[in-house]
């Protein structure tokens, strides 16, 4: 079989799920070629087993509004791969989520944990319901319900969940109530817990730091740092907070954030009081990004994405696809060197293409927002050991793992004096996963 055909076999097979299709091909074409000149991968048909879950788990989720009015939504979790470890993954509250969504998210899982070194196979999961506009009591209620049904598919030494989009510490923590009453039992079977019942220092802002990290290292490699440089960020959650104070302590400045709505160019950079205030915009107020723009006196941009704003580096930290074409082309004649994704395949093919072919570094959101799901295994190691680490200590693990993601990416990207980070990102992960499922055998 070529790799048209298994790619025409894996759309068929999934024609109404665009973002898994995409994700499929995205590896596919970088790794083919390893793949084909293993006979063994090819007799064990690793990618036709590696591209199907190991299974897919969907649920009703009813709950009581605050007025008592009975709701219902959809629950999933799709545990993709175990062939390194327990199924690792975040949790997705948002009105996007369908199966093809966290199908996407899971594949990408697979390999994003395989690079991490830790032991951690891939999943994902979460449901259609909006935690937005919630209360607390409306997001306890569904949340517990929604565990009713999960705590049978997860364990600490089967699938720990993690948070994303829509889920955070609240979210977790009533989630992870719920388990503990129906189990009667303390583990670490859900990671990004407050630190009072086993949680990780660094955690919350660990998927933005290893998105710098992993950024500062590209830079490196052509001598070059984030002292002075300007840098465009998208999003306003939990990972572009923490990639805009990354970026603050190492000497750039950030001069955009945004939302759903549009985004903010603050020339002078977000920091200080202007980053505490979005903080607290958006963690305490869960206000709106247009608000930091009518605090602070600058311009705001309803309904657009911010890679029009000349710049050094872009952080992509906000959701799947928000780089196109255009937007890639326009990054490019504004003088960017450097793409590092905070966010999961938020730039399109044509976006990678034009970018790779330009030859700016640039690190896929499997390589450079593994910080995120290594710090949850990091929890998961301390949750086991019964035992905190400082906060010194788990930012320099997470340091030294975004080191050793990047240089595996080099090892297996670079060709001349020029580094395809998604070739080596891909082909570090599936042969680590590869192996471990050659070893198994056919399970």
């Amino acid at each position: 079989m070529t790799m048209h055909e298994f790619l025409h076999q894996v759309s068929a097979k999934n024609a109404d799920q665009p973002e898994f299709i995409q994700a499929v091909s995205e590896v596919v074409e970088t790794i083919w070629d390893v793949y084909d000149s293993n006979p063994q991968y090819r007799k064990a048909k690793i990618l036709d087993r590696i591209v199907e879950p190991d299974r897919i788990i969907i649920f009703r989720v009813p709950w009581t509004t605050d007025a008592g009015e009975v709701m219902v939504n959809r629950g999933y979790r799709v545990e993709f791969n175990a062939a390194i470890g327990p199924y690792k993954g975040g949790l997705r509250f948002h009105p996007s989520v369908n199966l093809g969504i966290l199908k996407f998210l899971g594949f990408e899982q697979i390999f994003k944990n395989s690079l991490t070194t830790l032991p951690m196979g891939g999943g994902k999961g979460g449901s259609d319901f909006n935690p937005r506009g919630r209360s607390d009591d409306e997001v306890m209620r569904f949340c517990h319900s929604f565990m009713l049904e999960l705590f049978r598919h997860i364990g600490p030494d089967t699938d720990v969940p993690a948070g994303d989009i829509g889920v955070g510490k609240r979210e977790i923590g009533f989630l992870y109530g719920m388990y503990k009453k129906i189990r009667n039992e303390a583990t670490g079977v859900l990671t990004g817990k407050g630190l009072e019942w086993g949680g990780s220092l660094i955690r919350p802002e660990a998927t933005g730091f290893g998105t710098v990290y992993f950024a500062e290292e590209m830079l490196k490699t052509k001598g070059m740092s984030f002292d002075g440089k300007t840098v465009l960020v998208s999003g306003s959650g939990n990972v572009s907070q923490y990639a805009i104070q990354k970026v603050n302590d190492l000497g750039g400045k950030v001069v955009t954030a945004s939302d759903s709505d549009g985004f903010i160019h603050d020339p002078d950079g977000i920091k200080g009081e202007k980053w505490e205030y979005l903080m607290e915009l958006k963690n305490i107020k869960r206000g709106r990004i247009s608000e930091y723009a009518e605090e602070f006196g600058v311009k705001y941009y309803p309904g657009a994405r911010p890679w029009g704003i000349p710049a050094d580096v872009a952080l992509p930290c906000a959701t799947q696809n928000e780089i196109n074409g255009e937007e890639a082309r326009t990054l490019i004649k504004n003088g960017c060197i450097c793409v590092s994704e905070g966010a999961n395949m938020p730039t399109t093919p044509e976006g990678v293409e034009l970018i790779l072919d330009a030859k700016i570094l640039y690190g896929p959101g499997k390589a450079a927002n593994a910080g995120g799901v290594a710090t949850s295994g990091l929890e998961m190691t301390q949750n086991s050991m019964r035992i905190s680490w400082s906060r010194e200590e788990v930012d320099a693990k997470l340091h030294s793992i975004m080191k050793a993601i990047h240089e595996s990416c080099v090892q297996y990207g670079k060709k001349d004096n020029f580094t395809n980070y998604v070739r080596g990102a891909n082909v570090a992960g599936f042969i680590k996963v590869a192996n471990a499922m050659m070893d198994q055998g056919l399970v």
